[in-house]
């Protein structure tokens, strides 16, 4: 029950702070839960205040145009007593520009001309503070300044222009468009966003919804037809505070434009037409074009023509043009202006879209149309499209195969000549009549050459040459039994020495190039010449085939080695034809299941060996090879020969290192000194081996400079290496790879000479050495080891 009471107490303090907010004063009081429940056993409260504030509510109108500025209200602490010792300071949206606070006494005051369509409220906080220490008396309290509007802005639409349209004929009250306004005026403070709409140019074709702005027909269907009247301008007035008086007022445009339906059927424009057309007009020539009109547009007003009667109907067909909507006429049979000159149609034309609201299915228009056959200079008409005849082979020269037929369709009649396109009959066979177009032979004939002959015939006026026709003529050949019949293949077969009387050995046929209605038939039998005991005979199968029967029980190959049995060949056409046709047999050895073995020399000569082909390519076979081991050989020969380096001993291109003493002079073996004591005996030797060995020297070398004889007759080391080196860079014929040739001079001054020991004789002859004894104490010991006599070391 307790928290009941609680519960209560608080939801009742909560009414009471909200009505003392609506009444213009705030008072912050905080109450714990002691002490309300102290305040319900009505015991004595202890109250803690917060903060004292007590102000107005504040509102400010808005556009406010006097000189001073517009004051809101006042802001009142309770802690403010009038001694001057409180300052009421501001903050928040725009403090100190927008809105100003009197420090001493809290009147807040706005400095310029505010409009609520761009800011409705601002926020704004203010607390007070002690003058003297700059300490808040109070807490900061946020509060807000809201702008009361004013019916200062017009309505205004969505689009300056709107464009509608509404079917012809609609009824009335027809939805055409939606207009809509928008006023940035307060619409909760009083009427200043209420709009009205109403129309001020479009009557009385329309209305508008002074509520939603929805624009509809005003006439009905008789009065809106889009034949008489298309577009239509509307003018909308849209007005606020409910259209009051005084209120503010906006305007739009609208375009409305009436749309098309199908309620007018099309007619022609005349009701006769007259039109010529030549009689040689082919099918599908035009004749000529009529015309209807609609007042429609678009897919109402597409039409199409038919012809529903008249003499003509079979003669000519109509169609409709998809781009001008116009008839077409057009041939459809041939025309002849002798048989028929004229003719006479009824076309009907309606409309393709037909809706059953306006028209019925019956909305259509029928004109007359008279057509006139024109007559003009025609060749000459065969009396059919082809001809077909047939003649026999064996015709004689000069019998007439058949015959063509012309006129002139002309009412003039003009006699007419016959002839022959020779470029059907290059072989000139036949020939035709100019006078009564009779086809007779120029040439015998052979079915078993050519079984049809396809030939044209022309046909030419005689007043008008340029005035003819053709006609294709085809002419069959009918056979006749000019033919006998032949074997169908070259027979040759054999028989084994050991047959059998009655053994057949071969089965032949014949064929025939007649063709006879009733089909082939052959007979065979021998040849009446054959003597009356034959090694052979013949038995007639009676399916066009025969067999060649033995009638011997063994033959001999060396009494006879070759039969040829005489075949006659008889078909059973009249008349009748016979051929001898000749079988080919050779007595051959067989083995027990009668294969052949061997046949005399002429049988073996024509069994099958190697042809000539063969042999040629069995040859040419063996050149090929032969060409590939000489080649094979040649390669490995070549690379046998002697490497561009010989050995490692090879100076160019490699780097010999020695890092051994040697032994001395008497070492003969490691370099042949020879060669620096007779220089002209080296240089000789090296003339002959220094062209390489790769390249063929040409005639056109460097002339090298002179040198000097005498200068290596004197044993002189230095000019005999710059000759060298001069030698190398010079030669045309030096290796192109990078060579390395070392050569190495002591040079010239010493006291003691050079040490080499090139300058020595190269002769066992015992020198002197006591000029050793005159270079100094460095050498005295020099000096007695080569000064003693070899006395002294025995």
């Amino acid at each position: 029950m307790r928290t009941i009471l609680v519960g209560v107490v608080w939801l009742c303090l909560g009414l009471f702070l909200d009505a003392m907010s609506l009444n213009g004063r705030r008072i912050d009081t905080t109450l714990d839960g002691e002490g309300i429940e102290a305040a319900i056993k009505g015991e004595k409260l202890l109250k803690r205040v917060r903060r004292g504030w007590m102000w107005n509510q504040f509102f400010l109108q808005e556009e406010y145009t006097g000189s001073d500025y517009q004051y809101i209200g006042k802001l009142q602490s309770d802690q403010d007593h009038g001694n001057g010792l409180v300052k009421y300071v501001l903050s928040g949206e725009g403090a100190g520009t927008i809105f100003v606070i009197d420090e001493n006494n809290g009147d807040l005051h706005a400095t310029r001309r505010l409009d609520r369509e761009e800011k409705s409220f601002y926020i704004l906080r203010a607390t007070v503070v002690n003058k003297r220490t700059g300490q808040k008396l109070e807490p900061e309290t946020e509060f807000t300044v809201k702008l009361h509007d004013i019916n200062d802005n017009e309505p205004h639409f969505s689009k300056e222009v709107y464009t509608g349209s509404v079917p012809e004929r609609s009824d009335i009250g027809t939805s055409v468009i939606q207009v809509t306004a928008t006023d940035a005026d307060d619409s909760m403070y009083g009427n200043s966003a209420k709009l009205v709409y109403s129309i001020s140019q479009g009557h009385p074709y329309f209305s508008v919804d002074p509520n939603t702005g929805v624009i509809r027909t005003a006439l009905g269907p008789g009065d809106m037809d889009r034949e008489q009247r298309e577009h239509y301008q509307v003018v909308i007035e849209a007005k606020d505070m409910a259209g009051q008086r005084g209120g503010l007022t906006g305007t739009t445009v609208v375009n409305i434009t009436l749309t098309d339906v199908n309620d007018n059927p099309p007619r022609f424009t005349q009701s006769i037409y007259q039109f010529r057309v030549p009689e040689s007009s082919k099918s599908g020539s035009p004749v000529g074009r009529i015309q209807a009109t609609d007042r429609d547009i678009g897919r109402n007003a597409e039409m199409y023509f038919t012809i529903v009667s008249g003499d003509g109907m079979d003669m000519f067909d109509i169609s409709t043009d998809k781009d001008t909507q116009e008839g077409v006429i057009t041939v459809s049979k041939p025309l002849d202006f002798e048989k028929k000159p004229s003719y006479t149609v009824e076309i009907q034309v309606q409309n393709t879209q037909v809706d059953p609201r306006f028209m019925s299915s019956g909305s259509k228009d029928m004109a007359t149309v008279r057509i006139a056959v024109e007559d003009v200079d025609e060749p000459p008409l065969f009396d059919k499209a082809s001809y077909l005849m047939e003649v026999k082979e064996d015709a004689a020269v000069g019998v007439a195969v058949g015959s063509v037929s012309a006129m002139d369709p002309d009412g003039a009649r003009s006699m007419v000549k016959y002839s022959i396109d020779r470029r059907t009959d290059m072989d000139r066979v036949f020939n035709v009549h100019p006078g009564n177009g009779s086809v007779f032979l120029l040439r015998s004939l052979d079915r078993e050459e050519a079984a049809w002959h396809n030939i044209t015939v022309t046909a030419t006026e005689y007043n008008n040459p340029r005035q003819s026709s053709h006609v294709p003529v085809y002419i069959r050949l009918l056979d006749i039994n000019d033919n006998a019949p032949t074997f169908a293949t070259t027979y040759e077969t054999f028989v084994c020495e050991k047959t059998k009387a009655g053994q057949r050995i071969q089965t032949v046929s014949a064929i025939d190039a007649d063709e006879p209605s009733t089909g082939h038939k052959f007979f065979f039998s021998l040849a009446p010449e054959v003597p009356h005991r034959s090694n052979f005979t013949v038995r007639d199968n009676g399916d066009n085939t025969a067999g060649i029967l033995t009638r011997r029980a063994s033959y001999s190959r060396l009494h006879q080695s070759v039969y040829l049995v005489p075949v006659v060949i008889t078909d059973g056409d009249y008349p009748m034809q016979s051929s001898t046709g000749t079988l080919t047999v050779r007595v051959c050895t067989c083995d027990r299941e009668g294969n052949m073995e061997l046949c005399n020399a002429e049988a073996l000569s024509s069994s099958p060996g190697l042809s000539t082909g063969a042999l040629i390519a069995i040859l040419l076979c063996a050149i090929i090879l032969l060409m590939i081991v000489v080649l094979f050989t040649a390669l490995k020969r070549q690379t046998k020969q002697e490497p561009l380096i010989i050995s490692k001993e090879d100076v160019r291109d490699n780097v010999v290192s020695y890092n051994d003493e040697g032994g001395g002079e008497e070492d003969t073996q490691a370099f042949d000194i020879g060669a620096l004591r007779h220089p002209d005996a080296a240089a000789a030797l090296e003339e002959s081996a220094k062209q390489r060995r790769d390249i063929i020297p040409t005639d056109t070398l460097l002339i090298m400079p002179p040198v000097n004889v005498a200068s290596r007759d004197n044993g002189d080391v230095r000019e005999f290496i710059n000759q060298r080196v001069l030698e190398n860079d010079c030669n045309p014929t030096a290796p192109p790879y990078d060579s390395l040739a070392t050569y190495a001079y002591e040079g010239a001054g010493s006291v003691a000479e050079s040490l080499s020991s090139l300058g020595s004789a190269s002769s066992e002859a015992e020198q002197d050495y006591h000029y050793l004894s005159d270079w100094g104490p460095r050498f005295r010991k020099l000096a007695d080891l080569y000064g003693a006599e070899d006395s002294d070391f025995s």
